[in-house]
């Protein structure tokens, strides 16, 4: 994409929400929220976001038993459970850039490959901005360690590709008539710490950073220009307002987060209690 090109779906009413810093239960629960606001009829929301502390999301049906809990606890590590299916993700403070796309499922691809394809296309103009030249990965990459949601087989689908190493996932769900696609830019792949979350494996940091880049590996820009180019190209495509949430929805996000996406119940539950 160019610079000056919007995407399909900007003839819509899109709210921009400029990068927040927050804890990961909240960040979680506001993606919700905002499917909700869109499936009533609300505006269509992009967004750019930060996980403050440092926060290990867990797949939907992720068992607990991969994470190490006394690690996370002994570094302030927050922990929390997404909607969304896949492995951890280690969500570094500096290190992560999150997104997220929220829109009405009707108007979206009932196929999931091209509601991907669609979705991500201002994902890949961001790193085009930044001079990363990356991609959907061509063909499957066999796993590492699936527990960890950057090790597991990669798939063409939604797993983005730079120097033939993994530095984008993206994720999809649909809740109340509404599709959330949320997504993680690697800025730095801080592989030990990455590593560090999880219990049950064997493998080492040189690994990790044969399979996972990050985008000051391969240019000279800052963090704070990465989450500019990730901002502009969402809201070019878009062609967005910038807004914020309502105080309704800030009030509905921390009760789902406290609820939810904050309470042990959730966080810790095993596998085979999807309830």
């Amino acid at each position: 994409m160019t610079e000056d090109t919007a995407g399909a779906l900007a003839d819509r009413e899109w709210r921009f929400i400029r990068e927040e810093a927050r804890d990961g239960p909240m960040q979680m629960a506001l993606d919700e929220v905002a499917a909700e606001t869109a499936a009533d009829g609300g505006p269509r929301t992009v967004r750019v976001y930060r996980w403050d502390p440092s926060t290990l999301s867990l797949g939907y049906g992720q068992d607990p038993d991969t994470v190490d809990w006394e690690h996370c606890a002994d570094e302030g590590i927050s922990v929390t459970r997404r909607q969304t299916g896949g492995g951890g993700i280690y969500h570094d403070l500096h290190g992560d850039v999150s997104y997220s796309i929220v829109a009405p499922k009707a108007e979206l691809p009932g196929d999931l490959m091209d509601a991907y394809h669609l979705l991500c296309e201002p994902i890949l103009d961001a790193f085009d901005r930044l001079g990363v030249d990356a991609d959907y990965v061509s063909d499957p990459m066999p796993e590492i360690w699936s527990p960890a949601c950057y090790l597991r087989e990669l798939h063409p689908a939604h797993d983005i590709v730079a120097d033939g190493r993994k530095i984008s996932g993206n994720a999809q769900y649909r809740r109340r008539d509404a599709v959330v696609q949320h997504g993680s830019l690697t800025y730095s792949a801080r592989a030990a710490e990455h590593l560090d979350v999880f219990d049950g494996h064997d493998v080492d940091p040189g690994r990790f950073r044969e399979r996972v880049v990050g985008v000051d590996e391969l240019a000279d820009v800052s963090r704070a220009e990465t989450v500019a180019a990730v901002e502009a190209a969402l809201t070019t495509w878009t062609d967005a307002t910038e807004g914020e949430w309502t105080d309704a929805e800030l009030e509905r996000a921390r009760e789902r987060a406290d609820e939810k996406y904050a309470n042990d119940e959730w966080v810790r539950r095993r596998p085979d209690d999807r309830s």
